[in-house]
């Protein structure tokens, strides 16, 4: 049962998916009416689930469930897995890579291969306080606080240059 994302409660469970690049308009119109319809008819074993998706930064799609009413089971997370795929299929953007760190920069969302972020963190390109969008977040709650954080708050840390010693 689809419900506003804005009306869930702050401990619903989420899932952060990013796309590898951004939704266009038709895309994202695609997107939401999948989404919507899928949220509609999405159970776990047979118990509709209060469900929720929530397009940001026109290129990162999360789903919500509502757990006080009933917890999504394997398959019904399988099936969630599915309706991104489908979306890849329609759209050409893939949103179960994870090879990709999304950056913000001067207002822009940037990808970086995770192959690349110590170099770009030692050439300086990269920050520690670059803005990052948290992809681990679990919760609706997680994400009105840490949706966007500086790199050097996330697990991205290891990635930053370490200071030299001094004697």
């Amino acid at each position: 049962m689809f419900v506003p994302f804005e009306k869930l409660s702050p401990e619903s469970r989420v899932w952060v998916y990013q796309g590898s690049r951004p939704f266009t308009k038709d895309e994202a119109r695609i997107v939401t009416n999948t989404l919507r319809e899928f949220c509609e008819q999405w159970a776990a074993h047979g118990e509709p689930l209060t469900s929720s998706f929530l397009i940001e930064a026109n290129q990162f799609v999360m789903m919500a469930v509502d757990e006080d009413f009933h917890h999504p089971s394997g398959c019904s997370i399988d099936s969630s897995v599915s309706v991104l795929r489908h979306i890849h299929q329609t759209t050409g953007i893939d949103l179960l890579d994870r090879t990709n760190v999304a950056f913000e920069i001067q207002g822009q969302t940037v990808l970086v291969p995770i192959a690349k972020l110590k170099q770009q963190f030692q050439d300086g390109i990269l920050k520690p306080e670059s803005i990052t969008f948290n992809t681990l977040i679990a919760t609706k709650q997680e994400w009105t606080t840490r949706w966007k954080l500086p790199a050097e708050k996330t697990w991205l840390a290891k990635y930053l240059p370490k200071p030299a010693l001094t004697p």
